[in-house]
């Protein structure tokens, strides 16, 4: 440890966002960089605890306490390649995780937690700028085919190491252009796409190869897939929106979420001019309903859009400012979550249930809500009742709904190869990632439901090295 005293002397320090009057009138990235010496004394911040409860927390266990140091030190490369040992994609994570490892850092224990994705998101820069982040194609080719279809993190990171460990990857793609959800379903004021496209040309120089719009199930059958390669992964993701099921639902000017960030990303990149069929929040109520992440996203594009007004509205419980009694360091810190997106203009309501959708000639104009109360009930669930009288109506000309997603979509693919499912619909799968189906492997969100990028990235990781080990004969 460089600094045995750093956390003492240095108070942690954030990069801080774009000012708004700035950043509402593009799609550049929002978060700003830090000088590289401040960036050091971030990272001398670090502790080097006996049991590094950050790595624990990381669902890609990244050595923490060893990238530190070698940002400290100021020798980048060391703190790349310790990255690269578990994280294949460190400068998606960098931007856009959580950060569970900052919840479980010692120093949250003061709120003052190591900055550790921002200090990732640096390491990662700084090995792409220095040259140390370049293509390294494997010396040897073992002749095993493997498809994975969907080129979304898990896939990415699956397809990554099949690669590297010399077998032949195809990565099959529905849309025009590899990345998935971090192509078409995160904001470029998050993840700019020259970020994504930066690395899939790396990957693409070491080997990889993209069939790109090529709806598997439908294009090429999963049984001549079995036929062609040795071994098949499916990472399609859980892409089956969770659906609100209430009078008015049927009128125009609702829509997923999904569909609205899909638009709005390909209109960014050029590939969608305006048209009367684009979803646009352009002087309008907007209500999202949902309020996770992803509805957060819907917030900050409908504000770049130019939205009248942004609502967003939650059915659970408003969270603590502060981890409450059974919500413990070092695990994830359940606390209210103000984003970038939310600083930008929005009103947010919590414990609200959506009960109707009014219009006029077709269209979606209002939208009836109620409080909500949860109460424990004798079976030791929560259970929610509305609140009476405090129904009321929101103007409302777009609804985004952003309320999850219940599994993968089942038809076709899936479907077609018989393989089995849980009992929330998502593809079964053994401890080594394999389906009910020879020669079929799964990973991420079409495994587990919908979860985060860097949870994704670990699951296709595992995958590769369970069909390695099956490529082997193990």
């Amino acid at each position: 440890m460089g600094d045995p005293r750093g956390f003492i002397k240095i108070s942690r320090k954030e990069s801080g966002n774009r000012p708004l009057h700035d950043r509402l009138n593009d799609y550049s990235e929002v978060e700003q960089t830090l000088n590289e010496e401040d960036r050091r004394q971030q990272a001398s911040r670090c502790m080097d605890c006996g049991i590094p409860f950050c790595q624990w927390g990381c669902p890609v266990m990244n050595n923490m306490p060893e990238w530190q140091d070698a940002i400290y030190r100021g020798d980048w490369k060391r703190a790349i390649d310790l990255l690269h040992v578990t994280n294949n994609f460190p400068e998606f994570t960098g931007r856009i995780c959580p950060a569970p490892c900052e919840t479980a850092c010692v120093l949250a224990l003061h709120e003052e937690p190591v900055t550790i994705r921002e200090n990732e998101a640096a390491a990662s820069e700084k090995g792409f700028e220095k040259g140390y982040i370049k293509p390294d194609p494997p010396k040897k080719r073992s002749g095993k085919k493997i498809a994975v279809i969907g080129s979304g993190p898990a896939g990415l990171a699956c397809a990554d190491l099949l690669n590297k460990a010399g077998h032949l990857v195809t990565v099959f793609e529905k849309d025009d252009a590899p990345g998935g959800l971090l192509r078409y379903g995160i904001p470029d004021f998050k993840l700019a796409k020259n970020i994504v496209d930066r690395r899939l040309n790396i990957l693409m120089e070491e080997g990889l190869l993209f069939r790109t719009n090529t709806l598997v199930g439908t294009d090429i059958s999963g049984e001549e897939l079995l036929g062609s390669f040795d071994a098949v992964c499916i990472t399609v993701g859980a892409m089956k929106p969770r659906d609100i099921n209430v009078e008015g639902r049927e009128l125009k000017g609702i829509h997923f979420a999904m569909e609205y960030l899909t638009q709005q990303n390909k209109a960014v990149s050029g590939k969608l001019s305006g048209g009367k069929d684009l979803i646009n929040a352009k002087n309008k109520d907007v209500l999202v309903i949902g309020g996770g992440d992803t509805g957060s996203d819907c917030v900050g594009t409908a504000n770049r859009q130019g939205a009248k007004s942004v609502t967003q509205i939650e059915i659970l419980p408003r969270p603590p400012l502060k981890r409450s009694f059974d919500n413990p360091w070092p695990y994830w810190a359940n606390i209210k979550k103000t984003t970038s997106s939310h600083e930008e203009g929005c009103s947010r309501l919590w414990n609200i249930s959506t009960r109707k959708f009014t219009g006029e000639n077709g269209n979606v104009t209002k939208t009836e809500i109620a409080e909500l109360e949860w109460i424990r009930g004798d079976d030791g669930k929560m259970h929610m009742n509305e609140i009476p009288e405090t129904t009321k109506m929101i103007d409302t000309e777009l609804v985004l709904l952003s309320m999850g997603f219940v599994h993968p979509v089942q038809e076709g693919l899936l479907d077609s190869l018989g393989l089995e499912y849980t009992v929330r619909g998502n593809v079964r799968v053994d401890k080594n990632h394999q389906t009910s189906k020879e020669k079929v492997f799964a990973a991420g969100d079409s495994i587990s439901g919908a979860s985060l990028v860097v949870t994704a990235i670990m699951s296709g990781r595992r995958a590769a090295i369970s069909i390695m080990e099956y490529l082997e004969g193990k």
